[in-house]
């Protein structure tokens, strides 16, 4: 599809420096942009890079914008250019199948419920007793397992399993693979055999998850694993048993929390970092990429390393480990001096 530069900066509450006409048929990165583009820039070398592009409109912080200057193409100024970015971008994602259908071979048990304007894709099972919202989307090859509650305006995605008892809030999102509900990791061992330990929770998502491809989240042992309301957790995250994570929370891909996990609301963790289990995260805590988390992290702390410690403490660490060597290299040559007979 196409729009005009003017239509995008009413969408964003922006401003057109240039030709408000400019037809925008797609959001381009700078390298990949032609004459149908609009790039964008959040600084001041990607601003001018774009500018020079081939790109027909340039999207940029307004704080780039020099009043007493004209520019070789047209600019849509906005207060921050990545956030307006996320709407943008929305004009042109490839539409989500919607409205009342049932695919010939989709299996729907007698005792589920579904609300109006459900679309249930191909080879989409939905099990017994299960309920799924209005106007909620179940692509092909999806699962939704007896007893699982789906909210309204949800979108699951290809293959996704929904498992026994789950229960998902309102606008939720499931990516490819993932799986909400599988059996959580209980054993114990009995007289050095492990003995299997039930898993009988469920898990409940809040409203406007959304949860990667190929993640799983495991439903407790008892009571319930839960992710608030707004999180989204990325690709190939594992999400133990009894695991509880706040509201508007971030986990980007790989990272591993063991069970009984707690994180706060508003935590950014980055990607590959491992969780112990049996520990509390704050709120508002930041968690870099690669970090094993061994204890409690308090409100408001930015840890890193392995084990993770605060990041400043981190850094401090790293430059001596690198000094390491010269200090080796001191330390030896000044026992050679000592060892040498006097003359």
């Amino acid at each position: 599809m196409s729009v005009t530069l003017a239509e995008l900066a009413e969408r964003v509450q922006g401003r057109v420096i240039g030709a408000p006409g400019t037809i925008i048929e797609r959001v381009a990165a700078i390298a990949d942009a032609d004459a149908g583009s609009l790039a964008f820039a959040t600084d001041e070398r990607y601003f001018a890079l774009a500018l020079e592009s081939k790109a027909g409109a340039v999207l940029a912080d307004a704080a780039l914008l020099n009043a007493n200057k004209s520019y070789p193409k047209p600019v849509l100024t906005v207060p921050s250019a990545r956030i307006a970015l996320s709407s943008i971008l929305r004009v042109f994602e490839r539409p989500v199948p919607r409205g009342t259908f049932r695919h010939a071979s989709a299996v729907i048990e007698p005792s589920a419920q579904l609300g109006a304007d459900v679309y249930v894709g191909a080879l989409v099972y939905i099990g017994e007793r299960a309920i799924v919202g209005a106007r909620t989307t179940v692509q092909s090859g999806a699962t939704v397992a007896a007893d699982a509650r789906v909210g309204e305006e949800c979108l699951l995605n290809q293959g996704a399993r929904i498992l026994e008892g789950s229960v998902l809030g309102n606008r939720v999102v499931i990516h490819p693979g993932a799986v909400i509900g599988s059996e959580g990791f209980g054993w114990a061992f009995d007289e050095g055999r492990l003995q299997k330990i039930p898993q009988v929770g469920n898990v409940v998502l809040g409203d406007d998850v959304e949860i990667g491809a190929n993640t799983c989240i495991d439903r407790a042992q008892t009571g319930s694993t839960r992710i608030g309301n707004g999180t989204k957790i990325d690709n190939l995250c594992q999400i133990g048993h009894n695991c509880e994570i706040g509201e508007h929370s971030a986990i980007a891909a790989q990272c591993g929390l063991a069970g009984t996990t707690i994180i706060g609301s508003n935590v950014q963790v980055g990607g590959q970092a491992g969780f112990r289990g049996h520990i509390t995260i704050g709120s508002r805590v930041k968690i870099a990429g690669g970090s094993a988390i061994w204890g409690d992290v308090a409100d408001d702390e930015f840890v890193s390393g392995r084990p993770a410690r605060p990041h400043k403490e981190e850094l401090r660490r790293e430059v001596m480990v690198r000094k390491l060597p010269k200090l080796f290299s001191r330390v030896d040559a000044l026992e050679n001096s000592a060892a040498k007979p006097p003359e």
